[in-house]
């Protein structure tokens, strides 16, 4: 589980492309600092496991870790288009006795957005991200959404796209602060708005049947 609280910006080192699969290998700072392998940190929203760390190598480098990315995940986020010296927002999973400064996320990209455009303005910047059409009910006005693994608020949910108003720190620390149109971004939905769609669709039907309009299965790699 995470909060959408970006802690630092890494920078992929290599991506080594195997039949069904890579091994992801960025370096990083913060997120280190008490990883063990098999911890989770989630790559611009993707939770992945830690499967390798290393030492930078070179006098003054980022230590680095890797993680393997299955073919499922590589086709259904963002991450597949990543190449070498891309930054990426990183978050370890959170403790149970940290504050839940965003909002809860669980590092399983629901779908893949494309921002459309970006509206400067003196204190803050509104960006319109496209919206894939399954997920429209999931968002409302003052709702929550992870862009690129961000707790963001939504300012205006349409049927197939969104905004969100962008402050100068979330500019500076993350990914967003560089995206432009034409770039895509991992999207997940609140979880808690996917849990009450569930239950209400069951509700409405005959006991012992389930929904069959449910969402796509999420990405989630594991060790």
């Amino acid at each position: 589980m995470f909060t959408g609280l970006v802690e630092e910006l890494g920078t992929v080192v290599a991506l080594e492309r195997q039949v069904d699969a890579c091994r992801l290998t960025i370096a990083a700072a913060t997120v280190l600092d008490d990883v063990h392998l098999g911890d989770s940190i989630a790559v611009n929203g993707c939770c992945l496991t830690v499967a390798e760390t290393s030492a930078g190598g070179t006098e003054g480098a980022a230590p680095r870790w890797t993680a393997d990315v299955m073919a499922e995940t590589l086709d259904k986020t963002a991450l597949g288009a990543l190449v070498p010296g891309d930054r990426v927002n990183l978050e370890r999973a959170v403790r149970a006795d940290q504050r839940l400064g965003g909002h809860l996320v669980q590092g399983h990209v629901d779908g893949v957005g494309t921002v459309l455009s970006r509206t400067p303005s003196e204190h803050w910047e509104v960006v319109e991200v496209s919206l894939p059409p399954e997920l429209a009910r999931y968002l409302v006005d003052k709702g929550s959404i992870t862009v690129d693994g961000t707790s963001l608020t939504v300012v205006r949910a349409g049927d197939d796209s969104f905004t969100v108003s962008l402050i100068p720190e979330t500019l500076a620390r993350t990914t967003l602060g560089f995206r432009q149109p034409g770039d895509r971004v991992n999207l997940e939905v609140d979880v808690l708005a996917k849990y009450v769609d569930r239950l209400l669709a069951h509700r409405a039907l005959p006991t012992g049947t389930l929904p069959t309009d449910t969402l796509p299965t999420p990405t989630k790699d594991t060790p």
